[in-house]
């Protein structure tokens, strides 16, 4: 049996001074290729904040038995306790024997004076000093519950975080100061009342930097910052425009893997939530493109909602016989409303956010049972099922800014007018018709002032309704693909909005 080799502070006189011979001179070294150098990531004395990541290239001394030993030093303490030149970056020092001298990374230090004669080794006292002064480069001790804990739990790296943490940006001409500015044609306006809605007729900007359809597009509901315009498109990305001003793209966020379907603006107007067909949720800040809150769903999104009174809960919906409300505070799913349903294609809170509707495709042969349903916020009890019996689905519901009333988009052609209070009648001596859906998810929307009524229709054209009367005051030749969606602007009257099939965004007045 062979005697160890180092001594420690309790070891007889003959460990420090005597001498090991070695049996077997043919000592097979073996040194791991630079394919399997280890990177060791080492904490300097003073904090862990500061961190220092060195190169570690094991070497391996393997003898007749199978035994084997692996040095791994830092460097930094390696040169400062070796008088020896180190011919290598890497910490490496094979010696031949049994052993190979290994430094601790505890707080030792070494006195190293080894010397090296016809293949014996000087085996080296290791001497203990208590001091409470941290060496440069050593790693502080683990215990083995927490090395365990971590490595059941591995770190990230840095680029891991931000690709999981952060949304790519890219940003456009003037996309640094996306916030901060408040245009010149829009400050006359805030001090003042909305005026009366005029139907806009020239074009002023065309905006084509979406590679696919354009689902849904909004202004930022903050008067301020209401030039820019958001967009949502099947080409997997969201873009934020400066719509009013200059017509360039400010912002692209590419969150999703897959079509973003929905997506809206916060209350506060910092703050993107999307949705797509990736079946994820993003909610995304709109300066640095870092996300606040993201979860996986069970089904893909088609619609979100922000709560008109609570603006850090919103509701999701889409190819799901579920819609669910969630809490962007805790990162909690808040209630589930479960319906007969296989998809819900708009969601619209009524007032004061106490109760609201789901449009789902849920069409039977002679009725429409289930099309429209009313929804109790904070039971999720259905107040009422039998609001729309026309056998025609609605992909888009709207509200009236002034008046207890909402519209109901639908796929027969025509909008319908329904009352916001119980049992939410459908006003039958109104119907807004003239335009085209035919399958398209076509969007409608009320002006600010609740006067005109505005809608987009699969043949390219935009429709202007007379909201009291619901005749066409006005066709707009907008775009040659099917028109999905046309927005008023918030504080600028007869500035409009709108988006085609074919990614194409245009700017009217």
């Amino acid at each position: 049996m062979s005697s160890s080799l180092v001594a420690y502070d309790d070891s007889d006189s003959e460990t420090e001074t005597g001498k090991t011979e070695v049996p077997n001179t043919s000592i097979r070294q073996t040194s791991h290729p630079s394919s399997s150098v280890n990177r060791v990531q080492y904490f300097a004395p003073g904090g862990l904040g500061t961190k220092s990541t060195y190169e570690m290239q094991p070497t391996e001394n393997t003898d007749s038995s199978g035994m084997s030993t692996v040095c791994e030093d830092p460097p930094e303490h390696y040169a400062q306790n070796n008088n020896a030149d180190l011919t290598s970056p890497y910490c490496r020092r094979p010696y031949s024997g049994y052993t190979a001298l290994c430094m601790s990374y505890k707080n030792y230090e070494q006195t190293s004076s080894s010397s090296t004669k016809s293949g014996n080794v000087v085996s080296q006292k290791r001497i203990h000093k208590d001091s409470t002064t941290a060496i440069k480069g050593i790693r502080p001790y683990i215990p083995k519950r927490l090395r365990q804990e971590n490595s059941s739990m591995p770190e990230k790296t840095e680029s891991d975080q931000r690709d999981s943490s952060v949304c790519d940006v890219k940003l456009g001409l003037s996309g640094e100061q996306t916030s901060s500015k408040i245009s010149e044609l829009i400050k006359p306006y805030l001090g003042s009342k909305y005026k009366l809605t005029e139907v806009p007729k020239s074009l002023i900007f065309y905006m084509s930097k979406h590679c696919g359809p354009v689902n849904e597009i909004q202004w930022c509901p903050v008067r301020e910052q209401s030039h820019m315009l958001l967009s949502a498109s099947m080409d997997k990305t969201i873009k934020v425009w400066d719509a009013v001003d200059t017509g360039c793209c400010l912002k692209t966020y590419s969150c999703h893997s897959c079509a973003v379907r929905a997506a809206c603006w916060s209350s506060c107007g910092r703050r993107i939530l999307s949705g797509g067909f990736d079946s994820m949720l993003h909610l995304t800040d709109v300066e640095t493109g870092k996300q606040i809150f993201s979860s996986k769903n069970e089904f893909r999104i088609s619609a979100l909602k922000f709560h008109p009174t609570e603006s850090n809960i919103f509701i999701c919906g889409g190819f799901s016989s579920e819609v669910k409300a969630w809490d962007i505070r805790t990162s909690k799913l808040l209630r589930v409303y479960k319906a007969a349903v296989q998809q819900t294609l708009d969601i619209l809170f009524l007032p004061e956010g106490r109760e609201f509707l789901t449009s789902t495709d849920a069409v039977s042969r002679d009725s429409a049972d289930r099309t429209i349903i009313a929804w109790d916020f904070q039971s999720a009890a259905k107040i009422s099922n039998q609001i729309f019996h026309e056998r025609y689905t609605c992909p888009s519901l709207t509200l009236h800014p002034k008046e207890s009333m909402f519209v109901a988009q639908t796929n027969g052609n025509y909008m319908a007018l329904f009352s916001t209070q119980r049992p939410y009648r459908i006003n039958k001596k109104k119907r807004y018709e003239g335009h085209k859906v035919e399958g398209f998810a076509v969007g409608c929307e009320f002006s600010p002032d609740g006067t005109l009524l505005v809608t987009g229709s699969s043949d390219g054209k935009v429709f202007f309704y007379n909201y009291h009367t619901a005749r066409i005051i006005r066709t707009l030749s907008a775009h040659k693909e099917a028109c999905v969606s046309a927005i008023f602007h918030p504080v600028l009257p007869s500035l409009l909005a709108t988006c085609d099939w074919a990614g194409e965004i245009k700017i009217w007045q």
